[in-house]
C-alpha cells in the first residue's frame, strides 16, 4: 500500500469524528500550586484537642504498665487497666504510647491541668513529666503523680508536646481523664 492510500483512509476515518479545536475546549482558573495540591474538599483540619495521632500508634492512660520483651527483641511497655476514670486515692496515673518509626530521639512531655475540678485554677500547671525516646525506642510510658499527694475529684486534660521543649509548636494532642469521689465509684 502506498502512503498516499494510507493518508486517505486516515482522513477518511477521521472526517467522521466531531471538531475538535482548541477554541472550544473549557479553561479552567489557573490555581496555585498549593490549591492544586491541596484540594480544600480534601484538607482535614488536624484536632489538637483529641488524642493525638500521627507519631504515635496508639496512646492510652492507664493505672500502671509493664515492660515485655518485643519481637525484635526490644523492651516495649504496655499498659496494665487502661481506662480514663481513676479512683481518687490512685498513687500515680501512666500515660503508655506505641510510637512509629522515627529516625532521630526527641521527648514527650506530658503537662496535667485540672479542667474541671473545684477549687482549682484550669490555667496552672498541677503536674508534668518527660521521656526521652531514643533511636531504638517504639514505645514509652509519662507518669502523673497526684498534686499534693492526692487527686481532687473532677475533670483533667493532658495535653501531649513532642520535640525538645515545650513551646505552641510542639503541641501533639490532648487526653483527659477523671477522678471520682469515694462515693461517686
Amino acid at each position: 500500500m502506498r502512503s498516499g492510500a494510507i493518508a486517505t483512509i486516515v482522513v477518511m476515518a477521521l472526517s467522521g469524528l466531531p471538531d475538535l479545536r482548541a477554541a472550544e475546549l473549557p479553561i479552567t482558573k489557573n490555581s496555585s500550586i498549593s490549591e492544586f495540591q491541596n484540594r480544600h474538599q480534601d484538607v482535614v483540619p488536624y484536632d489538637f484537642d483529641a488524642p493525638p495521632q500521627g507519631l504515635f500508634r496508639a496512646i492510652t492512660m492507664a493505672e500502671g504498665f509493664e515492660e515485655e520483651l518485643g519481637f525484635h527483641r526490644t523492651h516495649e511497655i504496655v499498659p496494665v487497666k487502661p481506662t480514663d476514670r481513676f479512683s481518687h486515692d490512685i498513687p500515680a496515673i501512666f500515660i503508655v504510647f506505641r510510637l512509629h518509626q522515627h529516625y532521630q530521639g526527641f521527648q514527650v512531655f506530658g503537662r496535667c491541668f485540672p479542667e474541671a475540678v473545684a477549687g482549682l485554677d484550669p490555667t496552672v500547671v498541677i503536674g508534668q513529666d518527660a521521656m526521652h525516646i531514643a533511636l531504638e525506642d517504639e514505645s514509652g510510658y509519662l507518669t502523673l503523680a497526684p498534686p499534693q499527694g492526692t487527686w481532687k475529684p473532677g475533670r483533667y486534660k493532658v495535653e501531649i508536646h513532642v520535640g525538645e521543649q515545650v513551646n505552641e509548636m510542639s503541641l501533639m494532642g490532648t487526653m483527659r481523664f477523671t477522678i471520682t469521689s469515694a462515693a461517686g465509684k
